[in-house]
């Protein structure tokens, strides 16, 4: 499905104009049609050809960043020809058009900018911000991703420099689900900053002050949310990298009146839970056996505790005996009833027992069958951790999910030399497969893009009023479903990235049907929901151009 503005622009603006703009690709008939003749080298090339250039340009980059930056302008140019190159080298540009690699870019953010993309509201825009909204050129907004900077990746506060993170997630919109650039809005809340270093920072871009918080923070996104639905009805907003102490609240205060969804917190959840599904199918257990320790209590550990007590309560347990399969490990150790410091979405997973500090005694005392690292702490599952699990398990899960890489809680290598490569591993940020006496092993990455992409179709494709939780436990398991027997035989939990926008319409319809089914859906069901999914999925080729 092919959107275009309704003014359709020639000349020197054509060319300005990213998502219409095929550079040397255009041919001699629409150079005299379009008013182009002479702005162009006078060789027709193909996309193909083109992507040999910009594919040899890119590896002779030194540094990931250096190819991020080449990528966003390429990105800035020619869009189509971007998302070409993503779909077609996924593997490859993934990590550097989203973490790892975003993470270094959000933090050099005002040093590498070229030019503005997406939406900029400050806490000095309150009272306006229907009327910024609407300088966006494209009415038809279907997915807007955004940051308030507060928690970005495990990188902390980066504010309005966070704004990589919309730019990028949007991006894999698009390449993994289809969805079309000109549906997409990038936003960045930009409240200020506790972060010493951007405030003294002469080149920072963002608000220089402190965080505004309280009722007037509550005010300035209550606004914002307003304003969407008035200027873009039909919009799925998605709450991206807010701290904890607002994250929950904001989408336990919007979920059931807007289209909107927290993705650290449901699609981390769902992901993850994806991948103990097929984990399991390795260890030959049952999800109702196993226990599970989370290293760091956040967003992340707790959405995916949910989506698991929600599932094992499926299966047959009470809420308390699926809860009592979680335990969390905190900054100040196990999270316990009796302390009295407890953030409101720990307190369901605090247990009834003695305080203990050392996690190799919480290890002990818990005797998991699986670790999942949410923390932000590198190196955090430690040598004596891995191996004293290895002895309670034969096939111990490792979940190390924290990004980017250099925030892992351990290695790919070190999850699988410390347990005599007997781990079913997988992480946040890629790693590079293992190989030990002739046998290789491919790490799973459990990256939020083989979800949220697709739930966001689902999505868009139903006119959902609403996003559930329902909704993430379905995309979970139709995500599972697409690990065949040979991605098992190598360890890996998750399909190969190269099947992502089948991963993804699989996703949506599964997201959809949980639509049409709990009567949210405002969009008539097809006779055959998936073929309509697939016809809305936007095909980066120069032949769909009109």
């Amino acid at each position: 499905m092919t959107t275009h503005p309704k003014t359709f622009p020639i000349g020197i603006d054509l060319l300005h104009d990213p998502t219409l703009n095929k550079g040397t690709a255009f041919t001699e008939e629409e150079r005299d049609t379009l008013g182009l003749r002479g702005l162009l080298p006078p060789t027709v090339h193909t996309q193909q050809t083109q992507l040999t250039r910009v594919l040899g340009n890119l590896r002779q980059k030194t540094s990931d960043l250096e190819k991020y930056v080449f990528l966003i302008a390429l990105q800035d140019r020619n869009e189509t020809l971007f998302y070409k190159l993503a779909l077609e080298h996924l593997d490859e540009i993934m990590p550097l058009i989203y973490t790892p690699t975003v993470g270094k870019a959000c933090q050099e953010y005002s040093n590498i900018f070229r030019r503005p993309r997406g939406l900029f509201i400050t806490a000095k825009d309150a009272g306006r911000m229907e009327e910024i909204l609407s300088h966006w050129p494209n009415a038809d907004v279907g997915v807007i991703v955004v940051p308030d900077g507060e928690r970005i990746l495990g990188l902390g506060d980066l504010a309005s420099s966070g704004m990589g993170i919309p730019v990028g997630k949007l991006a894999l919109y698009t390449t993994c689900a289809g969805i079309h650039p000109r549906r997409c809005l990038p936003v960045s809340i930009d409240v200020g900053t506790e972060n010493e270093k951007f405030l003294k920072d002469p080149l920072y871009l963002g608000l220089k002050q402190h965080r505004v918080r309280g009722e007037a923070y509550d005010a300035l996104i209550d606004e914002f949310v307003t304003a969407v639905g008035k200027v873009f009805p039909h919009a799925l907003i998605q709450f991206e990298d807010f701290a904890n102490q607002n994250a929950f609240r904001l989408l336990k205060k919007y979920q059931k009146k807007i289209c909107t969804f927290n993705d650290d917190i449901q699609g981390t959840a769902a992901v993850a839970f994806s991948g103990l599904y097929s984990a399991l199918r390795i260890t030959k257990q049952k999800l109702k056996d196993q226990r599970l320790l989370f290293f760091g209590a956040g967003e992340a550990g707790t959405g995916i505790a949910d989506l698991t007590v929600a599932a094992m309560m499926e299966e047959g347990m009470t809420e308390a005996e699926a809860r009592a399969c979680c335990w969390f490990i905190d900054s100040k150790g196990l999270v316990v009833q009796s302390r009295k410091d407890l953030a409101e979405h720990k307190i369901p997973y605090a247990i009834d027992h003695k305080p203990l500090i050392d996690n190799m005694d919480i290890v002990d005392s818990f005797k998991p069958t699986s670790l999942i690292g949410v923390s932000g702490q590198p190196g955090v599952f430690t040598e004596d951790i891995l191996r004293r699990v290895a002895k309670l398990n034969e096939r111990p899960i490792v979940f190390a999910l924290s990004n980017p890489t250099s925030m892992a809680e351990c290695t790919a290598k070190d999850a699988y030399r410390f347990t005599d490569y007997r781990a079913v591993f997988a992480s946040g940020s890629p790693f590079k497969q293992v190989t030990n006496g002739g046998k290789t092993f491919v790490p799973g990455q459990g990256n939020n893009a083989y979800i949220f992409p697709g739930v966001g179709l689902g999505v868009l494709a139903s006119k959902s009023k609403f996003v559930t939780n329902e909704m993430f436990l379905a995309a979970a398991r139709a995500l599972a479903a697409e690990v065949t027997e040979e991605d098992l035989a190598l360890g890996r939990i998750y399909p190969p990235l190269t099947k992502i926008r089948q991963v993804s319409a699989t996703i949506a319809q599964a997201t959809a049907e949980v639509a049409y089914k709990r009567g949210i859906a405002q969009q008539p069901r097809p006779t055959d929901l998936g073929a309509y999914i697939k016809s809305l999925m936007y095909i980066p080729d120069y032949e769909n151009y009109v």
